[in-house]
């Protein structure tokens, strides 16, 4: 099957020489698993990131999704959550080999995101999928965590000799504020998503509402609701509206959830500081959305 351009080029920016070496022996990985798990893999998916990802049929009939990556800890994080999830309110792992980089998971229909429903609606969703998704974690596991995440800011610093680059500094230093004194007071740790936005949580057949693609981190149960937050916003921004969502929101999830609006405010706007660097560290660009929204919060913040 080709490799779709954007994702060939996105390999190469994220990994160079490596990523080129992978994309040349992508097609004979997938023949070698076809063989292997017995299941014939169609064109991929049109939009993808950085991971080829296509629909398969199993050779019992079964519909399924091949997902091949480059073999790294954050993948083998997301084969541990799925099988610690056991198909229990999120998509079922068929087969995984972490040494190769591949999944083949449930394939999830109709897979309506909870992005095309009502906010109010989706967010009293994913407030309950949340819930049924948080796990004890094992006494041994691979999942990073949040403070682990945290180091970001570290190393924004360190990129700019101390200081923030194109980032505002303002936001900088109350996230890295924030993020200290909720790790330092934060609830015991559990298996969590790390990813639950609102193309995350998608409508089944097999239950209402399966979570997909999760990262696999172990912090407090609280930490989860920040992409929620965060994401599925006006854009371009807008000021007023983007407040008034990030508001009603928040007042919701903290009734749902039970716990304090401060809190949500404080991980919601030390994600969207993190994410922004993320993609700076990708790319070489600030995702302004992320900032714009880390602003909003820090006003919310104020109110």
């Amino acid at each position: 099957m080709p490799v779709p351009d954007q994702l060939a080029r996105t390999i190469v920016t994220l990994y160079g020489e490596q990523g080129l070496g992978w994309l040349q022996r992508l097609p004979a990985q997938i023949a070698a698993l076809e063989r292997r798990w017995a299941f014939q893999a169609l064109s991929p998916f049109a939009e993808l990131s950085a991971a080829y990802v296509a629909p398969a049929l199993c050779a019992d009939g079964t519909e399924a999704v091949l997902k091949l990556a480059l073999p790294s800890r954050e993948l083998v994080a997301e084969i541990e959550a799925l099988r610690l999830y056991d198909g229990r309110c999120a998509a079922r792992l068929l087969r995984a080999d972490a040494a190769e980089g591949a999944l083949l998971i449930e394939r999830i229909r109709p897979g309506t995101p909870l992005a095309d429903i009502d906010d109010s609606q989706a967010t009293a969703i994913a407030a309950e999928v949340m819930k049924r998704l948080w796990r004890p974690l094992p006494p041994e596991h691979p999942f990073p965590t949040v403070a682990e995440w945290g180091e970001g800011l570290v190393r924004l610093r360190a990129c700019f000799g101390g200081g923030t680059g194109p980032f505002p500094e303002p936001l900088v230093d109350r996230a890295e504020r924030l993020f200290a004194g909720l790790l330092q007071s934060a609830a015991e740790p559990v298996l969590l998503h790390g990813d639950l936005h609102h193309w995350n949580i998608v409508r089944t057949e097999r239950e209402p509402w399966l979570a997909i693609d999760p990262k696999g981190v172990a912090g407090e149960p609280i930490y989860e609701a920040g992409a929620l937050i965060r994401n599925h916003l006006p854009e371009p921004p807008e000021p007023v509206e983007t407040r008034r969502l990030l508001a009603r929101r928040i007042a919701q999830l903290a009734e749902a959830l039970g716990c304090e609006r401060e809190r949500l405010v404080g991980w919601a706007l030390t994600q969207a500081v993190l994410a922004a660097w993320w993609s700076y560290e990708d790319s070489g660009q600030v995702w302004d959305l992320a900032m714009a929204t880390a602003e909003a919060l820090m006003a919310l913040e104020r109110e």
